[in-house]
Parts: C-alpha cells; structure tokens; sequence
C-alpha cells in the first residue's frame, strides 16, 4: 500500500499525542500545556486501528486473489519490521540502568517473549512499561494470518461478522467483570494497569475496527469507493464520535469508561483512519509540514522518547524549572534527535536489508520458474 498522507498525519498525531501523555514521568510540564496530554494514552488506539487496517490488509488481499498465503515471508518481514530497534532500546535499559526513567524494570524475557503485558508488577517495574502496546501488536501479527486463514477457507459474510461482534461484546463483559470484581477487592496494587488496561484481550478493539476497515476495502471494494465519496462526513462523524468517547473517558478508570468506551473511540478512530484513507478528503489532502517525517519515525520515537525525557531531566531539570516553554521544547528536541538516531541508524538500514532480502528471494523464484518451464519434469 502506499503512503497515504492522511493516514501519515494520524500517525504522527498518535506519537505526538502519547509522547504528551508521558511527559508525566519528569513532572508534566506545566499547567499551560496539561490539556494537551490528559487524553495522549489514546495515542496507542490510534496505532491500533492503524495497524489493524494496514495489517489486515496485508494478510486479507493475497487471501481474497486466492493466492497461497506465506506465513513465514510475513512473519519474517514483521520481525525485521519490529525486532532490530527493540533490541536495541532494550539492551539500552538492561545495560545502563542509569538511563532508566524509573528504578524497576521487568525481567529482560518478559520483553523477549512479549509477555510483559501480562505478567507485569506495575507498582515495581515501571521502566519500559510502554512496551505493553509492542506485545499487544505482537498477539495480533500472531494470530491475525492465522484467524484470516481460517476463516477464508470457507468465506462467511455472517460469520466475520458474528465473530467481531462477538469479540467487542466479549471485550465488555470481561472489563467490566474484571472491574467490579477488583473494585470489590481492591488489592493492594494497580489493578486497572494490570488487569484491565494491559492484557492483550482487553484491547481488542481498536484492532478490530482496523481489520473490519481492511475486510471492507479488500472484499467489498466497490462498496467501500462509494462509501469514501462520503469521507467527508465520515471525517466529522469520526471528530464526533471520539470526542464521545473521551467524554466518556473524563474518569478514565472508571466502570462506565472501561466498559463501553474502548469500542466507541475505536470506532471513532475507525472513521478517522476511513477517512484518512482517501486522498481526495480533507484530511487526505491535508498537508503538514514534518507530519510524513513523524509518521516515518514514529516507531523508533515510541521505543526511545522516555529515555530521552530522562536525560533532559537529570541534566537540566533545575534550569528547565518554572520554564514550561522552554522545558515543552527541550523535552520535545531530545526525543527527536533520539529517535531519529534510532531510526537512521538501527530501524532504517534493517528495513533496507529486508528489501534487498525479498527482491532476492524473488529473483530466485522467477529464476526457478523460468527453470521449471524448460526443464522437463519427470511423473
């Protein structure tokens, strides 16, 4: 697919967004700008309905063409997609614990087998918690091809949609349960991290409304040309909708929230990322200087900003204080040129890698068909 500039301006929003939220970890920064990073952990829904369209896009189109899906061409692309620059931050927090944001961090194989999410101790090991959304994705590029196979091996309009509405109905019972059973309790720790914010099942829903995106526009592609002549209106109904559910969110831990939220701002997220998709629309069309640069190294900033928020504090909080300004720009110009560098140096060449990789996996299996047309073939 390629590069879509609204889906870029999403993109770079969402990191935008998330990097506000966690300005937290050194003290916020200030009054003026609290408005702008109350809401910033939504930023990680917009990646997941990003991900769950792109994605499914992915698996869905070479299902739809009837061709033989290669499990192991998209998980190897996928782990050269995500691997090298998690590694990297990672042996950076276990190596140098001076660079640490927090004193805890979880057991190293946690982040190795993408568990983290759900085996985390909150209240010990906050150190690259953030890395809970990676495992949650990581779930997802699991277990996508393989639901996607399954289900087109006998194509079920009725039952694709009985299974996503039973997914998001399942996501509301068990928040829900899980809510009133703890609130009940009230263990002596963060269980709405724990049980309700990071576990994998928990989250589905903005994955989903990435992936119904992705059935529509590789199924129903008529459909889905008509539907984007209204981007426009989906655009503002998409505005409406997440406005909704951060409405609902105004007590972000709370029952009403953790129940029916997650799948309204999903959706509204949904209609954005439609919207986004269409380079006709508003947003579409919409042109933002250093927007598509964001969005290119977005992945890199979300591995690496806390690191960088770090260093800014332990060498400058003192001149930084009482400068909310100047600490918005500091904070903001060390987790660029960190994760950048990240990008340019680790993510960028690895993906070069990957390409020179498969166009020579492909030459070689041109290479062998030519050969299997000239080549007799035995019974």
């Amino acid at each position: 697919m390629h590069r879509l500039s609204g889906l870029d301006l999403l993109r770079a929003i969402a990191i935008v967004w998330v990097m506000l939220f966690h300005s937290f970890i050194v003290g916020g920064l200030g009054p003026h700008f609290a408005w702008l990073s109350r809401y910033g952990w939504a930023g990680v829904d917009i990646f997941f309905v990003l991900s769950g369209f792109l994605i499914g896009c992915q698996v869905l189109r070479p299902l739809q063409r009837g061709e033989r899906f290669s499990f192991a061409g998209f998980y190897e692309r996928r782990a050269w997609r995500i691997l090298p620059a998690f590694v990297v931050v990672l042996g950076i927090y276990v190596l140098f614990p001076v660079l640490r944001e927090a004193s805890g961090l979880a057991p190293w194989w946690q982040f190795a087998t993408f568990t983290l999410n759900l085996l985390i101790d909150y209240g010990r090991d906050q150190t690259f918690s953030h890395a809970w959304s990676l495992c949650v994705e990581e779930h997802f590029y699991l277990l996508l091809p393989l639901l996607a196979w399954w289900l087109v091996r006998r194509p079920s309009t009725l039952k694709f949609a009985a299974i996503c509405i039973g997914v998001i109905a399942l996501g509301i019972v068990l928040r829900s349960g899980v809510w009133l059973h703890d609130a009940a309790l009230n263990p002596p720790r963060n269980w709405f991290v724990e049980d309700i914010y990071y576990p994998t099942w928990m989250r589905l829903d903005g994955l989903l409304m990435g992936v119904m995106l992705a059935a529509l526009r590789v199924y129903r592609a008529p459909l889905w040309k008509r539907l984007q002549r209204r981007a426009g209106i989906a655009l503002i109904a998409g505005l409406a909708v997440s406005a909704l559910a951060l409405w609902l969110f105004r007590d972000r831990t709370g029952l009403l929230a953790n129940a029916l939220g997650w799948p309204v701002l999903s959706f509204g997220f949904a209609l954005l990322v439609f919207a986004g998709a269409d380079r006709s629309s508003l947003i579409g069309r919409l042109s933002v200087p250093g927007a598509g640069w964001l969005a290119g190294i977005s992945y890199s900033l979300y591995l690496s900003h806390k690191i960088a928020f770090h260093l800014v504090q332990a060498t400058l909080a003192s001149t930084l204080h009482g400068h909310g300004l100047l600490a918005f720009a500091m904070y903001g110009l060390a987790a660029l040129l960190l994760g950048s560098a990240l990008h340019y140096l680790v993510e960028r060449p690895c993906l070069k890698l990957r390409e020179r990789r498969s166009c020579l996996a492909s030459s070689v299996a041109d290479t062998d068909a030519d050969d299997s047309r000239t080549v007799p073939q035995s019974a």
